[in-house]
C-alpha cells in the first residue's frame, strides 16, 4: 500500500504528508510505511505517525494527526494528546489543519524523534 492509497480525497492530509515528508529528507534517510490505518515514519522504529482520525471518530476535529514519538514528555498545549504507551516512550497527538502547521517548532520535535529512533 502506498501513501496516496490511505490519503484519496484528503487533500489536507496529502499537502501535511507531503510537507512532513519533505522536511524529515531534510533532516537524514528513513522509510515510510503504510497501512490501512497510517502511515509510519521509521528509522530501526517508528518515530512518526500520520493518521487519519475520520476514520475512527465521528466529527474528528481535525483531517490528520501527526503523532510523533519522543523519549520525554513535550509539555507544548499544542498537542491534543500525550500517552505514555511505554517506559521509554512518550506519543504526543497534533492535529493539523494545514501543513503551514509543520513549521519549525515541529520540525524540531522529528528532529528529536528521528535521532531517537537510530
Amino acid at each position: 500500500m502506498e501513501p496516496n492509497d490511505l490519503l484519496d480525497g484528503h487533500d489536507v492530509a496529502t499537502s501535511v504528508y507531503e510537507r512532513v515528508h519533505a522536511r524529515l529528507a531534510e533532516l537524514g534517510t528513513f522509510e515510510t510505511r503504510t497501512s490501512k490505518s497510517q502511515i509510519a515514519f521509521r528509522r530501526s522504529r517508528g518515530f512518526a505517525y500520520l493518521w487519519l482520525p475520520g476514520q475512527y471518530l465521528k466529527k474528528p476535529g481535525a483531517d490528520v494527526v501527526l503523532s510523533i514519538v519522543l523519549g520525554r514528555y513535550e509539555r507544548s498545549q499544542r498537542f491534543k494528546e500525550v500517552v505514555h504507551p511505554s517506559s521509554r516512550h512518550w506519543m504526543h497527538h497534533l492535529e493539523v489543519r494545514s501543513p503551514d502547521e509543520i513549521d519549525v517548532e515541529v520540525v524540531e520535535w522529528l528532529r528529536e524523534a528521528m535521532d531517537d529512533a537510530g
